[in-house]
């Protein structure tokens, strides 16, 4: 492991080749688990330009652990509206994905409608009872939770 390279930027380096290297198993569990009409075409490719502009910009100005959208290994707090409270989501892999602890994957209903938002921005997050209008409230990125979690299992 290279040192010099921020921790969550060589987690988001590996995450570019495994979805480079399995988009097609990817675009096959996105398909089946999104409903048409919602449906992006090219959505693998577009997340993997989203995610090559961060390291870009990454590099010109070395983000810190705060991230401007939220990607694949990000913990986004969400400010429900109507409540005034907030919830944490850790968005995921599916394999990695643990409701019960707040990590959702994110083909998972409302880990796909939380991907890629922005900081501040407002989304209606479509629910089985209905709509929940939302605005996101941080993002931090947090993937380098899930090697830990995975060397323990591996222990």
């Amino acid at each position: 492991m290279n040192h010099n390279i921020p921790r969550h930027r060589e987690h988001l380096v590996q995450q570019m080749v495994y979805v480079d290297e399995n988009i097609k198993e990817l675009t096959n569990l996105y398909n089946a688990s999104t409903p048409v009409q919602e449906q992006l075409k090219n959505f693998f490719h577009l997340y993997l330009l989203e995610l090559e502009e961060l390291l870009s910009a990454d590099q010109k100005s070395n983000l810190t652990s705060s991230l401007p959208k939220v990607y694949i290994g990000t913990r986004v707090t969400v400010l429900f509206d109507d409540e005034n409270d907030t919830e944490d989501f850790v968005i995921c892999f599916p394999e990695e994905s643990d409701p019960d602890s707040g990590c959702i994957s994110f083909l998972s209903p409302v880990g796909r409608q939380l991907l890629l938002k922005k900081m501040g921005e407002k989304v209606m997050l479509k629910v089985p009872t209905g709509e929940l209008p939302v605005v996101i409230k941080e993002i931090t990125y947090v993937g380098h939770l899930f090697d830990e979690q995975q060397n323990m299992k591996e222990a």
